[in-house]
């Protein structure tokens, strides 16, 4: 039977057969957005967040893994890796940045990706890992399947924009954002998994009407 409604982005769409190795991604942002989306969490529409208000742009297409969640366990897997004790989730679906050769014009879309590593960032005391994939089949990077094999401008890239993209310019205030680690894909298989965890054990079940 046909269904005639548009399944919700984040608890609607299935996150693939062969998680935590390949992972269906929604995309909200891409590197010529001019203002940043964001997913509604009520009603799974992309909203405007905010208008960019620099010139920094996301390198990379932007999203996050549907019928993921980081909270308790994405939280406590960042304290083991960082010997903190104060950590706690963001409550947000699972971040993901999607490299890719081909210029993709638009978000919200769906793809196919291979997790190869990430970044452990921590804003103020949340776990916010930013997970780096590979779009699958695509003639370039498809090819790259561990995060140590990618240039490395382009991960220093990616690196300074999650550590400045909330900064104004010029600002002389010490960002509360700093990255500890960046992992591998085995590491980002595990914040999957973990996210998924999350996932199930908030939302399994139970109403997801008010988010």
């Amino acid at each position: 039977m046909t269904n005639w409604f548009k399944a919700h982005p984040w608890h609607g769409i299935d996150p693939g057969p062969n998680l935590p190795q390949e992972v269906t991604v929604f995309i909200e942002i891409v590197p010529t957005d001019t203002v940043k989306y964001e997913i509604d969490k009520a009603s799974g529409y992309l909203k405007i967040d905010r208008p960019q208000q620099f010139s920094n742009i996301v390198p990379a297409l932007y999203g996050f893994v549907p019928r993921t969640y980081c909270m308790e366990s994405v939280a406590e897997y960042c304290m083991e890796k960082t010997q903190r004790t104060d950590m706690i989730g963001d409550g947000d679906p699972l971040d993901i940045c999607v490299l890719s050769e081909r210029d993709i014009p638009r978000g919200d879309i769906l793809m196919q990706a291979y997790p190869v590593g990430g970044f452990r960032m921590i804003d103020d005391n949340e776990a916010d890992d930013k997970i780096l994939a590979v779009l699958k089949g695509d003639p370039v990077f498809d090819q790259w399947r561990d995060i140590s094999l990618l240039p490395k401008g382009l991960v220093d890239r990616l690196h300074h924009y999650f550590l400045t993209y909330k900064l104004p310019p010029g600002s002389t205030v010490k960002p509360k954002v700093e990255i500890t680690h960046i992992f591998g894909p085995e590491e980002a298989y595990e914040i999957i998994r973990r996210s998924r965890v999350d996932y199930e054990n908030h939302f399994n079940g139970k109403s997801i009407k008010k988010i």
